[in-house]
């Protein structure tokens, strides 16, 4: 996808080793488990919601219907 090798993740890792130096990397790290935990779970989450929505919905069930009230006819 990038094409990333070892010496370019390696440049990348002393470049932000000299941003935010090393009793920040700990910090950051953790921080970025924790948005792509988050992000996956949600990104789950949508997908499961998805599937339920996508599931057909059973048939109704029959209602029993009440004999109909009809008025009684008068006697003359």
């Amino acid at each position: 996808m990038f094409n990333l090798g070892a010496p370019e993740l390696l440049l990348i890792f002393l470049v932000v080793l000299l941003l935010f130096g090393g009793s920040k990397l700990p910090e950051l790290a953790r921080g970025l488990g924790k948005a792509i935990r988050n992000f996956k779970e949600e990104a789950e989450g949508i997908r499961r919601e998805i599937e339920k929505a996508a599931e057909p919905s059973p048939p109704p069930s029959p209602e029993k219907k009440e004999p109909s009230e009809q008025p009684a006819a008068k006697q003359s």
